[in-house]
C-alpha cells in the first residue's frame, strides 16, 4: 500500500484534508472524503465527484462522505466536486492530503439571490430545452457503468435490500414511439442481496424488474414532460442558480404536484429535475384481502456533460402504497420502495453492444442472482454506507449476519 500526502498547503474556496490509497491489485487509487457547506458545516448530500475529462464519477452520500475508486493512471488528473449553488473544487489527485473534510463556498450568484433579469418566462426555457433535447443529449450509441440499489420498508421496519453493478447500454435520446417501453439494454454483471428477498411481506411490492421500472423515470429520455400549452404556462421562474461554473435558470410546476427542473443558461440542457406528487385514492393492487392505493412518489434526476453530451448520473426514487382492508378500507400498513441508479461510468460514441443472451431478464433482479463477488465489490464505486443505511443492515441483520447473506449462506 502506497500512501500519497501533499505537503503544500492550499488557499482553495475548498479547504480539504483526504487520504489516497493506492490499490497495487487492483491498479485503483481509492479517494476519500466528506463534502460540507463551508459556513453552514452541515453535510452536502449527493456532490458530484469525478476527474475532469473523463466520464467516470461517483457521488457524495446523505452525510456528505464518499469513496472514490479511479484508475493509477489518473493520478496526475484533476478531481473536481460540483454541487448545485456552490464553486467546484478543483486540485490535482496526487496533491491531496490527509484526513478527508472539503469545505465547498456557495457561488456569489447563489448568495445575491438573481432573479429574473430578461424576458424569458418558465414555459419559454422549458420550450426551449425540450426542444433542444437532441442537440444536448447524445445521439449515437453509448454505454453506462452503474450501481444500482433496492431497499423495501414495511412500516418502519426495512425487509430487503438488493445492489447490483450494471451495464446500460442506448441507441440514443432519440424520442421513442412508446414513452414506457424501456429502449435500453441492461446486463447485470454482479448482484448481490439479502435473505431480506425471503420475507412474505415481499408479496405486497412489485415482482417485475425494477431496475427496468426506474429506468423509465427518466422524463428527458422518455419525453415525459408534457409539450403542450397547458403545461408552459404553469411553468414559473425562480431564483437562479449556479452549477460547474455556470449559471442555472430554475423553474417550476407547483400546482397539485412539484415539478422543479434546472436548465443551463448556456445551452438549455436540464441538469438536474425534481418531481414530488402526494396520495391519492387510486388503487394499485389487490392481495388476499387488502386493497393498495398509491400513497406518494418523490423523485430527483441528475446529469452531467461528457464529451459535450448530456448523460444520466443519478435517479433516486422513493414510492410509497398504503395497504387497506378490502372491506372496511382500514389501513394496515404502509410499504416503500427506495431506489437510487449511480452511474460512474460513461462510454460515448462506443462499439460495445449488450447482446439479446446477456441481457437481465424482466423479472425481479432477486431472482437473477449471481455468486457473491467480494473483491470486485471492493474495488467498485457504489454509493458509501450511512446512518440510516447501518439501520436497514440492523433490520436486516436479524436474519443473519449479512456478509453470510450476500455469500448464500
Amino acid at each position: 500500500m502506497i500512501i500519497f500526502i501533499d505537503s503544500m498547503r492550499f488557499t482553495l474556496i475548498i479547504s480539504s484534508l483526504l487520504v489516497l490509497v493506492l490499490n497495487v491489485q487492483a491498479q485503483k487509487i481509492t479517494v476519500s472524503g466528506i463534502a460540507i457547506d463551508k459556513e453552514t458545516r452541515e453535510p452536502l448530500p449527493f456532490a458530484s465527484i469525478g476527474i475532469k475529462g473523463k466520464s467516470i464519477g461517483t457521488i457524495t452520500n446523505l452525510q456528505g462522505e464518499f469513496d472514490f475508486h479511479i484508475p493509477n493512471e489518473y493520478r496526475n488528473e484533476i478531481l473536481v466536486i460540483s454541487m448545485l449553488g456552490y464553486v467546484n473544487y478543483e486540485a490535482p489527485v496526487w496533491s491531496l492530503p490527509e484526513n478527508p473534510t472539503f469545505e465547498l463556498s456557495k457561488s456569489t450568484t447563489v448568495l445575491n439571490e438573481v432573479v429574473v433579469t430578461d424576458s424569458l418566462s418558465g414555459g419559454d426555457i422549458l420550450r426551449i430545452a425540450l426542444n433542444k433535447i437532441d442537440m444536448n443529449y447524445p445521439m449515437k450509441p453509448f454505454m453506462m457503468e452503474g450501481f444500482y440499489r433496492d431497499v423495501k420498508k414495511v412500516a418502519s421496519t426495512n425487509i430487503s435490500l438488493l445492489e447490483a453493478a450494471v451495464k446500460i447500454y442506448d441507441e440514443d435520446y432519440a424520442e421513442p414511439r412508446n414513452k414506457y417501453k424501456l429502449r435500453e439494454r441492461v446486463r447485470l454483471v454482479e448482484v448481490r442481496k439479502s435473505l431480506g428477498y425471503e420475507s412474505r411481506f415481499t408479496a405486497y411490492f412489485d415482482q417485475d424488474n425494477l431496475l427496468e421500472d426506474l429506468l423509465l423515470h427518466n422524463n428527458i429520455r422518455y419525453r415525459q414532460i408534457e409539450a403542450r400549452e397547458e403545461m408552459y404556462n404553469a411553468m414559473t421562474r425562480q431564483a437562479d442558480s449556479y452549477y460547474n461554473g455556470h449559471e442555472i435558470y430554475v423553474i417550476a410546476h407547483t400546482k397539485d404536484y412539484l415539478l422543479k427542473i434546472f436548465v443551463d443558461k448556456q445551452d438549455y440542457s436540464i441538469i438536474h429535475l425534481e418531481f414530488e406528487t402526494g396520495s391519492s385514492n387510486e388503487l394499485v393492487g389487490k392481495k388476499k384481502k387488502l386493497v393498495s392505493k398509491f400513497a406518494g412518489l418523490k423523485k430527483s434526476i441528475d446529469f452531467r456533460q461528457v464529451e459535450g453530451k448530456m448523460y444520466l448520473s443519478f435517479m433516486s426514487i422513493t414510492s410509497k402504497v398504503t395497504w387497506h382492508d378490502a372491506k372496511t378500507d382500514e389501513v394496515k400498513f404502509e410499504t416503500e420502495l427506495f431506489q437510487q441508479l449511480l452511474i460512474n461510468e460513461i462510454k460515448p460514441n462506443t462499439s460495445e453492444r449488450i447482446g439479446g443472451t446477456e441481457k437481465m431478464r424482466n423479472y425481479g433482479l432477486q431472482y437473477q442472482d449471481l455468486p457473491y463477488n467480494k473483491a470486485f465489490w471492493d474495488n467498485y464505486n457504489v454509493i458509501k454506507d450511512t446512518p440510516l443505511d447501518k439501520k436497514i443492515l440492523e433490520d436486516l441483520e436479524k436474519a443473519g449476519p449479512l456478509q453470510k447473506q450476500f455469500e448464500g449462506y
